[in-house]
This record gives C-alpha cells, sequence and structure tokens, in this order.
C-alpha cells in the first residue's frame, strides 16, 4: 500500500502540472477526492491493515492527500491569476485616447424668459416675492375680492385638494401675504413669480403654466402709471418697434381691469391661428388694486392706490422664440428644447 501511496502522489503531480483549466482541475479533485476517488478507496481499506501497520499507512495517507490538495489550490490560483491577466488585457483602457463628449445641457427657454422678465422688472425697481403652490381658498380667492360661491371664481377654476386647500390658479396670494406682512406700509413694488394651475388645454393655454404678477402700491398712483410700467416692459421685452393695446375687461381684484395685448410676431398683424385672425396676441391682464383688496389687507383705499399686472411667461415664450403651440413647452422633446440652447 505504501507503495501505491508513493505512485499515487507521482501521478497526482504529473497530472496537476499538466492541468490548463480549472474544469481539469476540479475533474482531478474528484478523481482524488470524490465518493469513489482514489484517496478515498484508500481510506476504506484501512480497517483491513494490522494494528502496527494502520497507523503509519494512516500517516502517509493524510500526508499524501493534503499533498495533493495543496498542488490543486496552487494550481488553481495560478490558473485564475492567468485568466485575470487576460481578461485586463483585453479591457486596458487606453487613457490617452480622447473621451466621449457629454451632451451640454441648456437653462428650459420658459426658465430663460422667467429670468429675463425678473431682470428687466428688478431694474425698474421691483423686488421678487415667492409663495406656496398649494395654498388656502383665502388666499387665492376671498382676500381678492372673490368670495365663496362668486360666479367669477369660474374663470380661474383650478384643482381642490380640500374645501379650503388648493392648487393657487394665479400667484396673487404672494401679493396679499406680501401686503399682510407689510402691514400697511409703502411703497409695495414687487412681481411674483412661479407655477399656477387651471383647468385649461390648448394651443395657447394649458392646465400648468408660469406666470408673473406686479404689484405696485404707494400713494398717487395712476392707471397711466401702469400703462407707462407695462409699455416699458414690452418694448425692453421684444423691441422699441412693438405695439401694446390695452382693452377694457373685467377683473374682481382690479377696477378698472385691462386685458393687454402685443401686435402679433407671427404674422404681422395679418391675422393667423395663433392670433385668432386678430393681428393680436392676449399676454396680461391688469389693472387698478379693487379697494376692497387694499382694506383686507390692511391698507387704507381712501390714502393708498395700486395697480397689478399677471403675465403669462409662455404667452412671451411664444413670441420671442416663435413657438406656435404652448404644450410643446411640456413634452421635454429635446429637438425643440436644444433649439435654444445659444439664445
Amino acid at each position: 500500500m505504501k507503495t501505491k501511496l508513493d505512485e499515487l502522489s507521482l501521478e497526482a503531480k504529473k497530472a496537476i502540472l499538466q492541468a490548463e483549466s480549472l474544469a481539469e482541475l476540479n475533474e482531478l479533485r474528484v478523481k482524488y477526492f470524490g465518493k469513489k476517488g482514489l484517496i478515498t478507496e484508500i481510506s476504506k481499506k484501512m480497517n483491513t491493515l494490522s494494528p502496527v501497520d494502520r497507523p503509519i499507512i494512516g500517516m502517509m495517507v493524510n500526508s499524501v492527500r493534503e499533498s495533493i490538495k495543496d498542488q490543486l489550490n496552487e494550481k488553481s490560483k495560478e490558473i485564475e491569476q492567468g485568466i485575470l491577466k487576460e481578461q485586463l488585457a483585453k479591457e486596458t483602457i487606453d487613457v490617452t485616447l480622447p473621451g466621449n463628449p457629454a451632451p451640454i445641457g441648456s437653462v428650459h427657454p420658459l426658465s430663460k424668459v422667467t429670468q429675463e422678465l425678473e431682470d428687466i422688472f428688478i431694474g425698474m425697481g421691483y423686488s421678487v416675492e415667492e409663495g406656496p403652490e398649494v395654498e388656502r381658498d383665502y388666499y387665492n380667492f376671498e382676500a381678492l375680492n372673490l368670495p365663496k360661491d362668486h360666479p367669477a371664481r369660474d374663470m380661474q377654476d383650478t384643482f381642490y385638494i380640500t374645501e379650503e386647500i388648493l392648487l393657487r390658479s394665479h400667484t396673487s396670494p404672494v401679493q396679499i401675504r406680501t401686503m399682510e406682512r407689510m402691514k400697511g406700509q409703502v411703497p409695495v413694488k414687487i412681481i411674483c413669480p412661479g407655477k399656477v394651475y387651471r383647468r385649461d388645454d390648448d394651443v395657447t393655454h394649458s392646465h400648468l403654466f408660469t406666470q408673473i404678477e406686479g404689484l405696485v402700491i404707494d400713494r398717487h398712483i395712476r392707471m397711466s402709471d401702469l400703462k407707462g410700467t407695462l409699455l416699458q416692459f414690452v418694448q425692453k421685452m421684444f423691441g422699441t418697434q412693438t405695439q401694446i393695446r390695452l382693452r377694457p375687461s373685467y377683473f374682481p381684484f382690479t377696477e378698472p381691469s385691462a386685458e393687454v395685448d402685443i401686435s402679433c410676431m407671427f404674422c404681422g398683424q395679418a391675422g393667423c391661428r395663433i392670433c385668432k385672425n386678430s393681428g393680436w396676441i392676449e399676454v396680461l391682464g391688469s389693472g387698478m388694486v379693487h379697494p376692497n383688496v387694499l382694506e383686507m389687507s390692511g391698507y387704507d383705499s381712501t390714502q393708498y392706490s395700486g395697480f397689478a399686472f399677471g403675465i403669462g411667461v409662455e404667452r412671451i415664450a411664444m413670441l420671442k422664440y416663435g413657438v406656435n403651440d404652448i404644450r410643446n413647452f411640456y413634452t421635454n422633446d429635446l429637438r425643440l428644447l436644444t433649439q435654444f440652447n445659444h439664445i
């Protein structure tokens, strides 16, 4: 049996040295240590040996077993290292090669126009105020001279969360909150940019859109101040050749009120689908702050007056960039949005 173990050890060593893959090593492992492996079979015959030979042969079996296991493990590590080196060689990256350029992002056209509008009004002495998009009914309607069940609320039908909580339909609540914070102090000269929500959806309206509202309160504020402000804004935005038109209108929170139109830049006032063949595009509503709104916010309407206006950012962006459908701003189509990267 001693001779057989010596021959087995030499045979295993030679087979292990010649193995070229992990699969071959696994086969050798089964050959020597499996249930019917050569070392296993020898171990089963130990009980046939004499008490004198059994411990001697047992030590030899253990020695051969450990020797073969060590050789298998060393060969396995050698093959694995070879595989790793080969894989690394195949996956080597030449760091001196130029990389793939990352796409350059850009500011969304609505954000561009909002920033430009803010810059114009900041240059005219206005400050920027912001407020929550989820608003109380009081600030969105009641404090703006629109009590509950008032029919004029249908003009700004919005999305309700509860009877008292809603998504704001304009940024006018920011004006009310600012007036309350000012506690009757003047002057108030602010713009309020932000998202608003209404149940509209066509080429010139959206259920979600961006608005910038303005508010001025002081002594002796007149309608002529409002007209001069809007004219200066329009000419700074579109050039001195741009015309505006004020039309009498109705808003519950202003009196008198006016719609402000800009001459259509798509058709040169000849009439088209965007301007509804009128030559004019409505871009904002405006008017003198209603005395009830002043009083509810802590201002004496006999001492102070003011004007307010609301600008649809999308309308301005459509005119500025020649976009003929307001919904294009919200489809995230890169073919459209990337056109404004360098504007």
